[in-house]
């Protein structure tokens, strides 16, 4: 199936779209938002400003997909594969991103408010900015994740993987959810 395709067969109502090949597709500014793109093939798609809010991403493959500015609030994209994705200023908030890879991503000024990121691997993940104000990071791993300048202020990073020292001292100064009994914590 080709995106234009996809963009008729939605336009005149279909919402499921499940285990569809859609490598490379060019969904610029397209509304798919409520569709099921369920175990999709989005490899390299773009998704620039895309309206995808409340889209079911469950185990789709976006590697290297373009996700800038595209709107994803309320969206599943649990056990996603988000491996060196743009995601940069798009709206994630209220997402369910558990179990997802994230590696090598950018979520530079990305809406990370209330998302679940838990048991993520945010491997080299680019978080410039971003705001991650209440989500739940319970058990991500951290590893080598640039948080510089963003905000955490009641982010619950209980459990969480691979952070470094400086990153434990960031977090706690901005008012993250810490435990220190259950933290892995290992120097850069």
């Amino acid at each position: 199936m080709t995106a234009e395709e996809l963009l008729m067969a939605y336009a005149s109502g279909k919402r499921d779209f499940r285990d569809t090949d859609l490598f490379r597709a060019d969904f610029n500014n397209a509304d798919l938002s409520g569709a099921s793109l369920f175990r999709c093939h989005l490899f390299r798609a773009n998704l620039f400003r895309a309206n995808l809010i409340g889209v079911n991403l469950y185990n789709a493959d976006l590697v290297g997909a373009n996700l800038y500015c595209a709107n994803l609030s309320g969206a599943n994209l649990s056990g996603a594969n988000l491996t060196r994705a743009d995601l940069t200023g798009a709206n994630l908030s209220g997402a369910d991103l558990s179990g997802a890879d994230l590696s090598g991503a950018t979520l530079s000024l990305a809406n990370l408010s209330y998302a679940d990121l838990s048991r993520a691997t945010l491997l080299k993940v680019d978080l410039v900015e971003a705001n991650l104000n209440h989500g739940n990071l319970k058990g991500a791993n951290l590893k080598d994740a640039n948080f510089t300048d963003s905000t955490v202020q009641d982010a619950n990073f209980t459990g969480a993987i691979n952070i470094s020292l400086d990153l434990l001292s960031y977090l706690q100064q901005q008012g993250a959810i810490l435990s220190k009994s259950e933290l892995s914590v290992t120097q850069c």
